[in-house]
């Protein structure tokens, strides 16, 4: 009976979208996470009478079809990137970043990776990195005689050394953006690499151009949403369960063919 494999399609798919709401609910504190969520397909269908096919020799056709389905697919599990709230830390290397952009960091294989987690702090060098160390592009040097580090909303990095009354310019942090970023590939970290289908990096000054703006001593939290997720949770619940008893359903069916065989 067709109706077990089906309905084990549709489990298959309910339990995936759990664990992507699950995820979802994990990252609720994870600076910079972009929610996921869960597209389904159909799949394929078994045509037992075409729509639009003669049905005598007048020529009077079919108005519709009988088509039965074969159960439900993951499509894609695209991510949400819309903007997450701001929090103060008053941390002098957090950065937020309010509007369009990603923070450029090289990754230890030498690849470019891209993040939204402003979280960066001084290696033994001085050199701003990410918590897991990887160097904040175009790499920014902050000597150990500086005090008050200031980064403007363009990202231009500041601090005033020694004893001088004027700051001096460390560098100034730059941003990317892509075309399609829900096509970015997740790594992990916090962190993206680009693919063929987010399109290549376009680099430019934040508060210019269409990227958004830095804020210092912030950061932005994820954008999931507790409620939300809830909810999308007890309905992925109740349509496993609903799967579960057309199987139910199904194999009762068979064993009462069996019997009166």
């Amino acid at each position: 009976m067709k109706a077990l494999y089906i309905a084990s399609t549709g489990m298959s798919a309910q339990e995936r979208n759990v664990e992507i709401i699950s995820n979802n609910i994990a990252n609720m504190r994870t600076t910079g996470y972009k929610r996921q969520r869960a597209d389904f397909q159909d799949l394929l269908y078994q045509v037992y009478r075409r729509a639009g096919s003669q049905t005598s020799a007048a020529g009077t056709q079919l108005p519709t079809g009988v088509e039965i389905g074969s159960g439900v697919k993951t499509g894609a599990t695209p991510r949400i990137m819309s903007q997450g709230n701001i929090q103060p830390t008053e941390k002098e290397l957090d950065i937020a970043i309010r509007g369009e952009g990603f923070f450029s960091v090289t990754l230890p294989d030498g690849r470019t990776g891209y993040t939204r987690d402003g979280s960066f702090e001084r290696d033994s060098n001085g050199q701003m990195v990410t918590i897991e160390g990887y160097l904040v592009q175009p790499g920014i040097n902050i000597p150990a005689n500086s005090r008050a580090v200031s980064i403007s909303a363009d990202g231009t990095v500041q601090a005033f050394l020694d004893n001088e009354s004027a700051p001096t310019v460390l560098g100034q942090i730059q941003l990317s953006r892509f075309a399609n970023k829900a096509g970015l590939e997740s790594i992990g970290d916090n962190t993206y690499v680009e693919t063929a289908a987010s399109g290549p990096a376009q680099n430019g000054i934040a508060n210019q151009d269409g990227f958004g703006n830095m804020l210092q001593k912030h950061l932005e939290l994820a954008n999931v949403n507790a409620v939300t997720e809830i909810a999308d949770l007890i309905a992925a619940q109740r349509a496993y369960e609903m799967n579960a008893r057309v199987i139910s359903g199904a194999d009762q069916m068979l064993q009462a063919t069996s019997q009166i065989r």
